[in-house]
């Protein structure tokens, strides 16, 4: 026991690395959780309804519409034309694709149609739009 104690001045020689690594994984934890909550999609103010009901489900697909008029696909901005495309890979793989448009209450009504319009043509029957309860 007293071989571990240090006479006077005498420096150290190992280094302590437990408060370092508790520090990287402070770290490693708040940069999981920061990047886990920045991806949750864009960002629209949806027009509010009286009652609504969450439409989700696991293989739920999200297209949503900026007030800019701008068009992503699960959070990836997309044209119609990939749109229609990816949408149409989707429903081959699962013919009851649910399907999810969250749009801006700012965005021009045709943008609106158009999405739908894409989702008629490829017979996507199981369509919500996204929507706030009114408080």
């Amino acid at each position: 026991m007293s071989a571990d104690i240090k006479e006077g001045n005498q420096p150290y020689d190992e280094i302590n690395v437990t408060p370092m690594l508790d520090l990287a994984y402070v770290l490693l934890v708040v940069f999981i959780i920061m990047t886990t909550a920045s991806v949750q999609g864009i960002k629209v103010q949806a027009p509010l309804t009286q009652a609504a009901n969450n439409l989700a489900k696991p293989q739920t697909k999200g297209i949503t519409i900026t007030a800019d008029g701008q068009v992503y696909l699960d959070a990836y901005p997309v044209s119609m034309d990939q749109l229609q495309s990816t949408l149409a890979q989707y429903k081959a793989a699962n013919p009851n694709l649910p399907v999810v448009l969250k749009a801006d209450a700012a965005t021009q009504y045709d943008k609106v149609m158009e999405v739908l319009e894409i989702a008629k043509r490829l017979d996507i029957t199981e369509i919500g739009l996204a929507t706030k309860r009114v408080q």
